[in-house]
């Protein structure tokens, strides 16, 4: 090691006293950094710089109309992207959109179509119809802007489609809305629809028998109906019949009541004479008792007397028959009112006349041939005289019976006979009057009768299928009640429309927690770009520095080779440095372990080192083409810039053996969290692999050395390399 040492030290001192060989290292050791700055700070935050990417927007809605609305989802979007920076929005007609796109002017373009709107209200018809929007992009310019362009297409769509979720539902739970507040003001009704359909399930076996019961009952009313439309005619007639029979009797009433009011003054006319009959009777027979008369004077006085009491007796019986005729009328009438003081003058009017008859009877009997002695023609005369009397003594309280009681009777029955006609004449014109409508009303009772008969019979007939489906509905509200409560179901229906519609334009929302954050996009680049530089400062140095000294044969080989590696390790450590101190101080890279960044970074250089080192110095040329297809295989495979399970599956097979994939991860534990265990893993697979390069650079480089001088004398006789 003490030769080692000394080639180290000749090598410092001659870069310290050869100024062009400290330019050439001191330009070795600052340009890995300006590679690994620039590639960060080109990555620093590319997708923050987007609303320079132009994109074209064509809109050609035309617009729809939705229940009377009319809206134009087209025109919301553009006045959406004129308010939004992701993208440089051009907007503009299709034929110079797609122009520019063709030209490269424009990365995409993106064409809302006219019937746009037109699909997005068809949500409301039966067949709903998915809106489109045509989306025109070049790929040819670049390969990730078409990516960019299309993510941002897709944003704008699942914005669009979020509103419009949004409003949709917004809409829906505003309808439930007021659904829910209706129902929970109809629940007492809907309660009692519930009981409703529960009775109706129970009772609905005995409202058929007793609807069948029915449909008898409605079939006899039907024959009553019949019957009584065809006795409507019988009717007519016998109450036009009757009209002329009670005017007829009013007539007869009439002349009745004309009659008696012209016989009346000569009834008490012919009263007065038998009454005055009766009393010249008596004041004959008195004169006569007082003088002598002979048989022959009284047979005339009896003559005389018996033709007077004929004619009263003719007199009383035309008044008896008047009477009989008014009692017949009030029997035929079932008119009881003063029957008793008729039957009484009735009574008196016969007792009158017999009374008439017998003593004009008795007057007959008288015979005048009993001789003429004196006494017999007084006994005569005084019989004669007590017949008058008696008559006259009747005849008076008949008078006044008459006069007092009979008369007043008999018109009184005369005007209620009359009255009562007048009120029969009046119901017969209102029956006769009513029977067009009593008719009308039975026909329409027939057709009544008709379509209950129909209605019935349509029950009867869809019985089973109504009774199906009511003991279905019960069996439906049953389930209903047991799997869910109505009130909840109206409390969710009365939820706030307005959060239900925020709730469905995010159904989801993500809450971020960035376990190990990184600021921006440069930041995650570091670790890549950082190892990347580390190693591309090794090939600058194996390029352009020997691996070999001139005083090669005053030391061994392996002194050589570890006292050159120490050289190289020193420039490295130096080009590691700036580099890392350039991405804390320069570029800002945010470093969760600015100590462990360093540490690790410097312990990667020395292992990146040491590998390149090895392979140039035991291989010579070809160590130097390994270097660069090693550095390739572990650009592709070691994850720096894609997940590792995107890869192809040999790289992914090849990654785990790879120094730059736990060189990246050591570097991204210091800048985003360390996870020490993750760290051990790291640094013990870069540690043996320094072991091993070490261990194979010390013992190879002499075992290989001939081979490898020989095989670089050859290439150099080519002319091609030096």
């Amino acid at each position: 090691m003490k030769n080692s040492w000394k080639i180290y030290l000749n090598d410092l001192k001659s870069i310290r006293t050869n100024w062009v060989s400290a330019i050439i290292i001191s330009g070795l050791i600052i340009l890995p950094s300006l590679y690994a700055w620039l590639n960060i700070a080109a990555s620093w935050d590319p997708y923050g710089k987007t609303n320079q990417i132009l994109v074209g927007i064509v809109n050609e809605d035309t617009g729809a109309t939705v229940q009377g609305k009319t809206f134009n989802a087209g025109n919301e979007l553009i006045s959406k992207l004129k308010n939004n920076n992701d993208m440089d929005w051009q907007f503009t007609n299709r034929t110079r959109a797609l122009d520019h796109l063709n030209n490269g002017d424009y990365f995409s373009v993106i064409i809302i179509p006219q019937n746009f709107s037109h699909d997005l209200a068809s949500v409301v018809n039966e067949n709903p119809h998915k809106a489109q929007l045509e989306y025109f992009v070049n790929e040819k310019i670049n390969s990730i802007a078409p990516k960019i362009t299309s993510s941002g297409a897709s944003v704008l769509v699942d914005s669009m489609s979020s509103q419009f979720i949004g409003t949709v539902n917004g809409t829906i739970f505003d309808i439930f809305n007021r659904i829910g507040i209706a129902m929970k003001q109809d629940l007492p009704d809907i309660e009692k629809l519930k009981s409703f359909v529960f009775t109706l399930e129970k009772d609905l076996p005995s409202i058929y028998k007793k609807i069948k019961s029915a449909q008898l009952d409605v079939n006899k009313a039907r024959q009553i109906v019949n019957y009584a439309k065809k006795e409507i005619p019988k009717t007519e007639s016998l109450t036009s019949q009757g009209l002329t029979t009670v005017n007829d009797t009013l007539d007869f009433i009439d002349q009745a009541e004309t009659q008696l009011n012209a016989i009346s003054p000569q009834v008490k006319k012919d009263m007065q004479t038998v009454q005055q009959i009766a009393m010249d009777a008596n004041k004959l027979l008195t004169q006569l008792k007082q003088a002598n008369i002979s048989f022959t004077e009284i047979e005339t006085v009896k003559n005389n007397l018996d033709t007077r009491v004929t004619e009263a007796i003719d007199k009383i019986s035309t008044i008896n028959q008047l009477l009989l005729s008014l009692k017949q009328y009030n029997l035929e009438n079932n008119a009881s009112t003063n029957s008793k003081t008729l039957d009484q003058a009735i009574a008196q009017t016969e007792a009158t006349s017999k009374i008439l008859n017998d003593a004009q009877t008795n007057a007959r009997k008288m015979d005048t041939a009993l001789g003429n002695k004196e006494q017999e023609i007084t006994n005569s005369i005084n019989q004669l005289q007590r017949i008058a009397t008696n008559t006259s003594v009747e005849l008076d309280r008949f008078v006044k019976e008459y006069t007092q009681t009979v008369e007043p009777t008999i018109f009184e029955q005369i005007h209620r006979a009359k009255q009562t006609l007048i009120g029969a004449k009046e119901v017969l014109t209102d029956i006769q009057g009513t029977i067009p409508k009593v008719a009308t009303l039975l026909n329409n009772t027939d057709g009544f009768i008709n379509d209950t008969q129909k209605g019935i019979q349509t029950f009867i007939s869809e019985y089973p299928y109504v009774n199906e489906r009511v003991h279905r509905l019960a069996d439906k509200i049953r389930t209903l009640e047991k799997e869910t409560d109505l009130n909840s179901i109206i409390q969710l229906l009365i939820n706030n429309p307005i959060a239900e519609k925020s709730f469905f334009e995010q159904p989801i929302k993500m809450n971020e927690h960035r376990v190990f954050p990184i600021e921006n996009y440069g930041t995650g680049m570091a670790p890549f770009y950082t190892v990347l530089a580390i190693w591309v400062g090794c090939l600058l140095l194996i390029s352009l520095l020997s691996v070999d000294t001139k005083q090669v044969d005053d030391y061994e080989i392996r002194e050589v080779y570890f006292g050159k590696l120490l050289t190289f390790w020193t420039i490295g450590i130096l080009q590691t440095i700036i580099i890392v101190l350039g991405n804390i101080f320069i570029l800002k890279v945010s470093v969760h372990a600015p100590f462990w960044f360093v540490v690790f970074c410097l312990f990667i250089s020395l292992v990146f080192m040491s590998i390149v080192y090895t392979l140039v110095s035991v291989f010579g040329d070809v160590g130097k083409a390994l270097s660069i297809v090693l550095l390739v295989l572990q650009l592709a495979g070691s994850g720096g810039t894609f997940p590792v399970v995107l890869l192809p599956k040999f790289f992914q097979i090849l990654n785990p053996f790879l120094p730059f994939t736990y060189a990246i991860s050591l570097a991204r534990e210091a800048i985003g969290g360390i996870i020490w265990t993750k760290v051990r893993t790291d640094f013990v697979f870069l540690f043996v692999v320094l072991v091993i390069v070490l261990l194979f650079g010390s013992i190879f480089k002499k075992q290989l050395r001939n081979l490898t001088q020989k095989m670089l004398r050859k290439s150099r006789e080519s002319g091609l390399f030096h």
